[in-house]
């Protein structure tokens, strides 16, 4: 398999805080890797490193085989144009419509489209995600689980080839929840993106990962799928499951 995310021995503290201390980890193209861990273990920005928004102390962190670490601003915007990022509470601009947060992204990184085909491009990804309907809404019209959707919907419109998902079912009921991961499986399987899942949920880290692993101190404590990890004998692992 080709590799898309390769991390070696990477640190980052803040302050006297280490967060970070040695992380390791490959993920393959197609994969759908989820992160577990305590709160404060490191798991988000372990993936902010990934996108450069935090710079690590430490280490080599290679997407599409290039050090990102090494990159100035305009040759990490070129790596970040292929990588989408889900955060936590959708970060849509409350002063703009669904239409043009949507329309913001895609013309930031495609800026010779005619209106036409910006329309075309909103349509399609609002469809993707079940809200075409939604289009004109702004985002005080929105629950919580259509705006993590219309969050998807900007994530996608730029048609990553990896996306990176910051607590994706965070609020939400445990209905809406399992809709939006059926919706990152059912995306992943459409277009066939790489996934990095920092969750607690356990339900859509059973219902999307292919591999999980788990942060402890800092490093990658262990690592397996979901029934391997559940039925480990280590007691400090079955604990997430029990």
């Amino acid at each position: 398999m080709d590799s898309l995310i390769e991390i070696s021995n990477l640190y980052k503290s803040f302050g006297t805080n280490k967060v970070l201390n040695g992380i390791n980890l490959k993920v393959n193209k197609g994969d759908a890797l989820v992160i577990l861990g305590r709160s404060g273990s490191g798991k988000s920005v372990a993936i902010k490193c990934i996108v450069g928004l935090i710079k690590p102390e430490k280490g080599s962190i290679k997407v599409f085989d290039t050090d990102i670490t090494t990159l100035h601003i305009e040759e990490l915007n070129k790596v970040r144009i292929r990588i989408g990022f889900l955060f936590q509470n959708g970060a849509l601009y409350d002063s703009m419509s669904v239409r043009n947060n949507l329309a913001f992204t895609l013309v930031h990184h495609t800026p010779n489209l005619t209106e036409a085909e910006i329309n075309n491009q909103i349509l399609d990804a609002l469809t993707n995600v079940g809200l075409a309907e939604a289009i004109d809404k702004m985002p005080s019209e929105l629950s919580g689980g259509m705006k993590k959707r219309i969050g998807l919907a900007r994530t996608l419109i730029v048609k990553p080839e990896i996306i990176l998902y910051d607590e994706p079912t965070t609020g939400l009921d445990t209905i809406t929840s399992r809709e939006i991961s059926e919706l990152m499986l059912d995306i992943q399987k459409k277009y066939n993106t790489t996934s990095i899942i920092i969750t607690h949920d356990l339900a859509c880290a059973k219902q999307t990962a292919n591999t999980i692993m788990i942060i402890k101190d800092g490093t990658i404590h262990c690592q397996g799928t979901y029934d391997e990890l559940q039925n480990s004998t280590d007691d400090w692992v079955r604990s997430f499951f029990g």
